[in-house]
């Protein structure tokens, strides 16, 4: 076990359903834009972006996603921080991941504004809330560029080089879909995006999820 692993015995009980929470969060949020996407009338998820699916008549089970999924990623944040402590991202790596828990939260609160046609005779205008909801993934992206630089500062220092290889080519995926996305001017290439950092978060979820026996 490696040091990043090595947690006192008295946190693992409490750490491991915190962690396997954290650990469910981004994949779930994703399966259930996925399904809302290619299922729901009127939606076109090359044209509308996925907090569109939080309006209209349906738009509860996005609210939903958003809330759920946010409350599942703080909670992975607090076993982070206890698994992880003591030493490097034991401080940042909970916050930075906590961030983008609370960034859900207030995107299902705050909800975006109609566009490109989206709920279908909804007038576009932009509202206070829209601009509420439009900052959230922005912060929230931020924060995982910095949870990159800090995890893989912890891998670096415990010599495991696959880890570190991952949180480098996370990052780098995910603003090359950004950039697919916003050269073609479609929205679906920032879902891949939206998967792998989940899929990142996730791994590190599970890998001190497996360790606190």
């Amino acid at each position: 076990m490696s040091a990043m692993l090595a947690m006192p015995v008295a946190r693992a009980g409490v750490s491991r359903p915190l962690l396997m929470a954290g650990a469910i969060a981004g994949p779930l949020f994703v399966a259930v834009v996925l399904v809302q996407a290619y299922t729901r009338q009127g939606f076109d998820p090359a044209q509308h972006p996925l907090s569109s699916l939080a309006l209209g008549e349906l738009g509860w089970l996005q609210i939903a996603n958003f809330v759920v999924c946010g409350a599942l990623a703080l909670a992975g944040a607090f076993g982070l921080r206890r698994a992880l402590a003591p030493g490097r991202a034991s401080t940042w790596g909970p916050r930075l991941l906590g961030l983008g828990g609370a960034a859900l939260i207030v995107s299902g609160i705050f909800l975006a504004d109609p566009i490109n046609g989206y709920p279908v005779g909804a007038s576009e205008v932009v509202t206070w809330h829209g601009i509420v909801h439009s900052t959230a993934p922005g912060l929230a992206g931020i924060a995982g560029l910095a949870a990159y630089v800090v995890f893989a500062r912890r891998f670096a220092a415990d010599r495991e080089r696959g880890w570190v290889a991952w949180s480098i080519v996370a990052p780098i995926a995910i603003l090359a879909t950004d950039v697919a996305a916003f050269t073609a001017a479609d929205f679906r290439p920032m879902v891949v995006g939206q998967l792998i950092g989940s899929l990142w978060a996730t791994s590190i979820y599970l890998k001190l999820w497996r360790s606190a026996w």
